[in-house]
C-alpha cells in the first residue's frame, strides 16, 4: 500500500510539474536589450496575438515592448489599426536592427487611411516600443539586439 501511495505521489508531482512548465512556457516573457537598454517584453506568438499587438493597451511603460517572432525572414508589414499611442517599429534581422520606423502615429479616427510599414530588407523579428525611444536611446540600423528568454 505504501508503495502504491509513493507511486501516486511521484506521478502526481510529475504531472503537476508538466502543467506548471507548460503554463510558463506558453506565457513566456523575455527581455530585449539594445544599446544597454533593457525592455520587459511580451511575445506575440499566435496570429491573433500578432494581429492585436500593442493595440490592446491604452499606454505602455518606457521599459516595455512587444516582440513579434517569425519562422522565416520576409517583408512583414505592420499598421497602426486600433492603436492609441505612437510607437517605434524596429525590424530585426540576424540579431541586428535592419529598419526603424520612428514615432509612428496612431490613427485619429476610424476613417483615416492606414499606412502599412514595410522594412527595407527581410526580417524575422519585429519589436515595438513607445514612440520616440529609438531617438532617445540613439538606436541605429546595425545595432546588436539581444533577446534573453
Amino acid at each position: 500500500m505504501r508503495l502504491l501511495f509513493l507511486a501516486f505521489v511521484l506521478l502526481s508531482t510529475i504531472f503537476l510539474s508538466s502543467v506548471i512548465f507548460m503554463f510558463f512556457f506558453n506565457n513566456q516573457k523575455a527581455y530585449v536589450v539594445i544599446n544597454g537598454k533593457y525592455f520587459n517584453t511580451e511575445i506575440a506568438k499566435t496570429d491573433k496575438q500578432k494581429a492585436v499587438g500593442l493595440s490592446k493597451y491604452n499606454k505602455i511603460e518606457n521599459n516595455f515592448g512587444m516582440l513579434f517572432p517569425y519562422q522565416t525572414e520576409d517583408y512583414y508589414s505592420f499598421w497602426m489599426k486600433n492603436m492609441k499611442f505612437p510607437i517605434d517599429i524596429i525590424y530585426i534581422r540576424k540579431n541586428k536592427i535592419s529598419t526603424i520606423f520612428k514615432n509612428v502615429d496612431f490613427p485619429k479616427n476610424q476613417e483615416e487611411e492606414l499606412i502599412k510599414y514595410t522594412p527595407d530588407e527581410p526580417s524575422d523579428l519585429v519589436f515595438e516600443i513607445n514612440g520616440g525611444l529609438s531617438d532617445k536611446y540613439n538606436f541605429k540600423i546595425g545595432n546588436n539586439v539581444k533577446i534573453v528568454y
